[in-house]
């Protein structure tokens, strides 16, 4: 395993254990994506920081706002590496409120979406971003309204600060999505799997590469062509390594983080370990690439699509905790 990813993983574990002492009422599954948004910007976690962001939403928010939802501690998280938090906040409210303007609905994934837009959006041109994250999801809830839902802001977002055209970026959206669709079970995640491609500008050398690193995982037993972990693959196939050295290191990625504590079998999900270690995995790759086949802009859109994935998957975890609690109230 390259000494960049191992050093990251530790890393991670290490803001795991930190963060679990230092957050004890919140989600776990939260927890972990807080202590992942550290370890890749290769920082040790921060929790007097997280906190003090936490308390800044909590302050600046009203008591059922999207931003103190289940994804409030990983905007936190993502605050609390920023200098100018409170600016940074109150540009992030504003560009919520003109999401809700533009007739997108209030949820967490739209917390999310304006904070990526309010932190990466140049020359705060907050608008016309908005405006283009709205082409791009009209443009591709015309191509399939039942499978584009809120869980596609944030990539609505992303797409919206990256340079590629609305139009032509819905097309060829459109274009992967009917590409895949017939070899993975997931059709919404065939669409996010779609998404993170043309995030990259020039996808078809990457989309050539997904299916052959699919069954190469596959033949070690890591399912990332599942739903939830499947946009993982489109990272992968973006990263100037061969296939047979990236399933090795993401293999051993996982199973160094099973043995660690807090990851195993009764704490995380095997979808949820396997999800971190290519998110790891990519990350160090990531940051020593000096051009060539991924750009500065997916370089930096790594992240976003790795709390993308995890924010389905913690919304998944919540909404089934929340059904059985009822369920077992009406016994």
């Amino acid at each position: 395993m390259k000494d960049e990813i191992q050093g990251k993983l530790e890393l991670f574990v290490a803001n795991a254990q930190s963060i679990k002492k230092d957050f004890r009422w919140h989600d776990a599954s939260a927890k972990r994506l807080a202590a992942m948004i550290y370890a890749l910007s290769n920082q040790k976690i921060d929790s007097g920081a997280v906190q003090s962001s936490f308390d800044l939403i909590k302050e600046s928010t009203g008591v059922f706002s999207s931003f103190r939802g289940i994804m409030a501690l990983c905007i936190a998280a993502m605050l609390s590496l920023k200098e100018n938090r409170e600016g940074l906040f109150a540009d992030t409210v504003t560009v919520y409120k003109m999401m809700r303007d533009s007739k997108f609905r209030a949820s967490d994934y739209l917390a999310v979406a304006a904070y990526e837009i309010a932190s990466f959006g140049e020359n705060k041109d907050f608008q016309r971003t908005v405006a283009r994250a709205r082409e791009f999801y009209d443009g591709m809830k015309a191509n399939s309204w039942f499978r584009v839902g809120e869980d596609d802001y944030i990539y609505s977002a992303m797409l919206a600060l990256s340079d590629v055209d609305a139009k032509t970026g819905a097309e060829r959206i459109e274009q992967l999505y009917q590409r895949f669709k017939t070899h993975f079970r997931s059709k919404n995640c065939v669409q996010a799997l779609a998404q993170a491609l043309v995030l990259s500008g020039d996808c078809d050398m990457a989309a050539d590469r997904v299916l052959a690193l699919r069954d190469a995982l596959k033949e070690r037993g890591i399912r990332l062509d599942r739903a939830y972990t499947l946009p993982s693959l489109g990272v992968l196939s973006l990263l100037p390594a061969d296939a047979e050295t990236l399933v090795r290191e993401i293999d051993e990625a996982q199973i160094f983080l099973r043995a660690q504590k807090g990851f195993g079998t009764w704490s995380a999900s095997k979808q949820e370990v396997q999800l971190f270690a290519a998110a790891m995995v990519a990350a160090a790759y990531a940051d020593d690439i000096k051009g060539g086949v991924i750009t500065a802009s997916v370089s930096t859109s790594i992240a976003s699509i790795i709390i993308a994935q995890q924010a389905a998957i913690i919304t998944v975890i919540m909404a089934s905790s929340a059904a059985a609690s009822a369920t077992s109230a009406s016994r």
